[in-house]
Order: C-alpha cells, then structure tokens, then sequence
C-alpha cells in the first residue's frame, strides 16, 4: 500500500477537488449592468432580457422598464420608470408593493433593512418578503424592493419557490443609484 505524506495526502485531495470543480458552472453567473436612462447600477446572476411596456401607476401613465432573467429557479429583476410628477413618487411606489403582493395573494409582507446608495430618502421606500403563489397555484416566496431618486422610481425583485439567502443579499446590496 502507498503511502503518502501529509502534504501528499492534501495535494490529492486538492486535486480530487480541482477536477471534481472543472466539469461545474456556477448556477449564478453574476454580471454589473447600467441600463441607458435608469441611473441604476445593479448585479443580476444572469444574461436579461429588456422589456419595455407602458403601465398605469399613481394615475399615470408611464414607461416601465425592466430587466430580468432566470436562474437557479428564480427570476431577478429591475424595473424602473421616471413618474415625472413628484407628487406622484410616494403613490407609485405604495403601488408598486401592493402590486406584487396582490400578484401572488400575499398579505402585507415582512418588512427588511433596505438601503440603495444614492436613493432620495423616501417613507413609501421598502423591502418586503412576500409568500403566496402564482396563477397557477405554484406557492413562491419573492423579496420586492421599492425605492426611488427625485422623480425614477425602481422595483427590484426576486421570486422563486425558494430564495438563496446569498444570492438575494447580493442581488440587493449591488443597488446603486446615481449619474
């Protein structure tokens, strides 16, 4: 029988490991993103998919739009619009935390520590961990921020039947807002 000195042992095993790594890819694949026109700097774990619709919020009508992606069973997302009014800043975002939570049938969700760099202090500004389920009746659990600066205002979002505490946590503390 061989055998192999400490240092050996720990090399092989190093090496087992190595090889054993070679043939994985990360499940999140973490990539910096700055849309034209959302003063936002932001990290999704996946390649997104712009889109671009006009919705009603607080009265308005405005240009939302949204980058999102699906990865490790759960879709991330940024959406963003400028309400132009603002006046009309605090109503859009109340009606953005109701809409998600409605969406999945979620009564008022826990409130969670939310600071994005650069936002304008505002008191309609929140995280919420929501639980409910899709139209399909698929239980979910989504984490929804709302917040804004001056007249933008940004929803970032990640829903799935289980969220990552570390991936959400990066996806969150990434925000940034600013020129």
């Amino acid at each position: 029988m061989p055998h192999f000195s400490r240092l050996g042992r720990h090399a092989m095993a190093g090496l087992a490991l190595g090889s054993g790594l070679l043939g994985c890819s990360p499940t999140l694949d973490w990539r910096e993103l700055r849309p034209d026109g959302s003063g936002a700097l932001f990290m999704l774990p996946c390649k997104p998919t712009p889109q671009v619709r006009g919705v009603k919020l607080a009265g308005a009508t405005v240009r939302l739009s949204m980058h999102a992606c699906t990865a490790g069973g759960q879709t991330w997302a940024l959406a963003f619009a400028d309400i132009v009014d603002p006046a009309l800043v605090s109503p859009a975002l109340v009606e953005l935390a109701a809409t998600a939570a409605a969406n999945l049938g979620a009564p008022p969700g826990l409130k969670l520590p939310l600071r994005v760099a650069g936002a304008t202090p505002q008191a309609a500004s929140q995280r919420l961990l929501l639980a409910g389920q899709l139209p399909d009746g698929q239980r979910v659990e989504e984490q929804v921020a709302v917040f804004s600066r001056g007249t933008m205002i940004y929803q970032a979002t990640v829903i799935g039947q289980e969220l990552p505490a570390e991936g959400v946590e990066t996806f969150f503390s990434a925000l940034r807002l600013g020129p």
